[in-house]
């Protein structure tokens, strides 16, 4: 079966086609075999939506590196940075999953942001072996120039959409964002 096989070449060694959330036979569990139509609905990158996902994040991130640069950030401090902002201390464990980051790239990002005066770290008292993360004075401070930064570039490519249509884009990628786990 022709989905089998492509399957089996989707899947990295000692994977197999279950743990690609697939059945066994091939093909996506009560669904058959593409017909040629389906097939051909994501030929064009115009038509696939991962396509235009990736070149608007790719876009934004770009635009967002030019103004944090400005104030010497790049986009894993300015997460770190919004997400001390909106919920104030964190474990460094809850900013990597914020901030989609890997928990020992976090860490090293956090080091280097003691070491620059934008945060303070220390034990939890609850449980000691969390290390907790709160913003400085100029840590703050420079959160809230990461978020001008932000607000620029929002308003930039959001400039003429309404408030319903920017729900209906969040509301739509998260539903996205749910079905990839």
């Amino acid at each position: 079966m022709a989905s089998s096989s492509r399957q089996r070449r989707l899947a990295s060694p000692g994977q197999d086609a279950q743990d690609l959330g697939r059945p066994a036979g091939g093909g996506v569990e009560g669904v058959g075999d593409p017909s040629p139509e389906e097939a051909a609905r994501f030929s064009s990158k115009a038509v696939w939506p991962y396509y235009w996902i990736a070149r608007v994040n790719a876009r934004y991130l770009l635009r967002m590196e030019e103004l944090l640069k400005q104030d010497g950030l790049d986009i894993s401090r300015w997460r770190v940075l919004s997400s001390l902002r909106e919920h104030g201390t964190l474990g460094v464990s809850e900013i990597s999953e914020y901030c989609i980051l890997k928990l020992n790239t976090t860490t090293k990002i956090v080091q280097r942001m003691v070491a620059e005066g934008l945060v303070e770290t220390r034990s939890s008292r609850s449980d000691g072996r969390v290390t907790e993360v709160t913003l400085t004075p100029q840590g703050a401070q420079m959160a809230l120039r990461a978020a001008d930064a932000a607000r620029i570039v929002f308003e930039r490519s959001f400039a003429d959409f309404e408030p319903s249509e920017i729900a209906q884009i969040n509301g739509l990628l998260k539903r996205v964002f749910d079905r990839l786990v």
